[in-house]
């Protein structure tokens, strides 16, 4: 099998590298076609000549690249599905540097063939996007993990269903990461004696870490970009009637599922003598979880101004909003007993994993976004142009927000609306229009970059950490594609085009 996957990632090291090397000369090409001419121009047309030798801008740089850009992407999801399960060992102790080889694999090609502008991207992804990301993960991991909440609960499937109701409704209001490292901890702990127990992760990661965070920007970064984009605070409660269809469904059949599990269980591995009440350890860092929260709606109500950091324009409330996390993760660490982070199991690998994972996933999924964002001008324009109707939004947003990040997603085809709706009026006139006018449109949008990041581990910020989490408390959860196969796909997707039929 190890032979079978060598050979896999052979094959798409040399689908990738010989039209990287066509383009490659392609470009050298030109490059030498350009010096050629300039020698019969000024000088100063000449310097704006070589200026100008890679040819691409930032604006036309995902009408220029090809599908073929996004094998490493590819490569690196292959990665974190394969070698966990065909060599384990290696994956454990290896993983970042698959990660890096991936990264590099794409970086090294990218910048020799798009120079200053692939130089401008990766800059550009790692401050604004990535940077920001880790930030807020560690904070809501730090914080979350020095509340400790104590007490006997037996892992029943009443327990689990009513932790599952509680996480869904917080998560739209501390978000979903926030809702998720608040809560995984104790669902893992009350059902440390069963046997049958991947499922109520699984089921934790669909409502607590993704369809939960429906109802108001502060739950999922989508909805809070379109917020930043004029959609009013609460018109996200348009798709309240969405997200309790598809909860409902799901905790229905979660009740059904763990019952069925429930009787198999050997009941005498269950804590019995007294009762411990329920008692929260480490209340304060609710303090901080709120400080975390508000850190992040201020960045989006104030506006202070920009800096620029190697031609990256960044604005001040964002890094005030990263300052404010930051302080509130070091005050958790700084306030916090090492004896409650001890009674959470509480350590900094599930962190690590998810940085070293991302920081190659934000790397190779650079040439994806950036065909994804040229719309109808890129390698993704039949997509583009196919989505039509509000079903169309839903699926297309949905499926992509799967596999990619979610947020500029979710602008993407926000745009799009807007464009084909309200062409040449400006955004703030548009969106007061398309939020009136056009409200399944944006309601598919939303719901679809939401809801469908739960199909995959890497959807959504939460779901790796979850499982990077439950893995390490013993918990054996499935591989990527096992995730996809077993789970997401014959439950998830068969309520996701129920939900079609009904509200699309």
């Amino acid at each position: 099998m190890k032979k079978v996957l060598i050979s896999i990632f052979a094959f798409m090291l040399v689908a990738y590298a010989v039209p990287a090397v066509i383009a490659a000369q392609e470009t050298a090409q030109k490059q030498i076609a350009a010096a050629d001419h300039a020698q019969h121009e000024t000088a100063a047309e000449h310097a704006d000549a070589d200026a100008g030798s890679s040819h691409h801008s930032g604006s036309d740089l995902g009408t220029t690249l090809q599908l073929w850009w996004v094998i490493p992407f590819a490569g690196i999801l292959l990665s974190i599905a394969l070698f966990p399960l065909i060599a384990p060992h290696f994956w454990h102790h290896h993983y970042p540097k698959v990660s890096a080889f991936w990264a590099l694999v794409l970086a090294i090609p990218f910048v020799l063939l798009y120079k200053g502008v692939a130089i401008h991207q990766i800059a550009h992804i790692y401050i604004i996007d990535y940077i920001p990301f880790i930030i807020l993960l560690w904070s809501l991991f730090t914080v979350a993990g020095g509340i400790y909440i104590k007490g006997t609960l037996k892992g029943s499937p009443l327990v689990n269903t009513v932790i599952l109701v509680i996480g869904t409704v917080l998560a739209s209001w501390i978000g979903t990461t926030g809702a998720s490292m608040l809560l995984i901890r104790p669902i893992l702990r009350s059902n440390s004696w069963r046997q049958h127990k991947v499922h109520t992760i699984i089921f934790f990661i669909f409502l607590v870490s993704n369809i939960g965070g429906s109802l108001t920007p502060l739950g999922d970064p989508p909805l809070f970009l379109g917020f930043l984009h004029g959609v009013p605070f609460f018109w996200t409660m348009h798709i309240l009637p969405h997200m309790a269809f598809v909860s409902l469904i799901l905790l229905v059949v979660y009740f059904l599922i763990d019952s069925f599990y429930y009787k198999k269980e050997d009941k005498s591995q269950m804590v019995v003598g007294e009762k411990e009440p329920l008692k929260i350890e480490g209340g304060h860092n609710f303090l901080f979880l709120g400080g975390v929260i508000g850190g992040v709606l201020l960045s989006g109500l104030v506006k202070i101004g920009e800096v620029n950091i190697f031609g990256i324009h960044q604005t001040i409330e964002n890094f005030v909003k990263d300052g404010i996390l930051i302080l509130m993760g070091l005050l958790s660490l700084k306030t916090t007993s090492d004896a409650i982070r001890k009674g959470n199991e509480f350590s900094w690998a599930p962190i690590k994993e998810v940085a070293y994972l991302f920081a190659g996933i934000f790397m190779t999924i650079i040439p994806a976004l950036a065909i994804l964002k040229a719309g109808e001008n890129g390698a993704l324009a039949i997509l583009i142009k196919s989505t039509e109707k509000p079903a169309h939004y839903y699926w297309a947003t949905g499926v992509l927000s799967s596999f990619l990040d979610n947020a500029p997603t979710y602008l993407t085809f926000f745009n799009s609306a807007l464009g084909k709706f309200y062409p040449g009026m400006t955004e703030a006139e548009a969106v007061a229009k398309l939020i009136v006018e056009k409200v399944d449109y944006l309601a598919a949008i939303s719901a679809g970059a939401v809801f469908m990041g739960a199909n995959t581990y890497i959807g959504n910020a939460p779901n790796f950490m979850v499982k990077s989490i439950a893995e390490e408390s013993g918990v054996k959860m499935p591989s990527f594609f096992g995730y996809m196969f077993k789970y997401s796909i014959p439950i998830l997707v068969a309520v996701f085009i129920i939900v079609t039929l009904v509200f699309f």
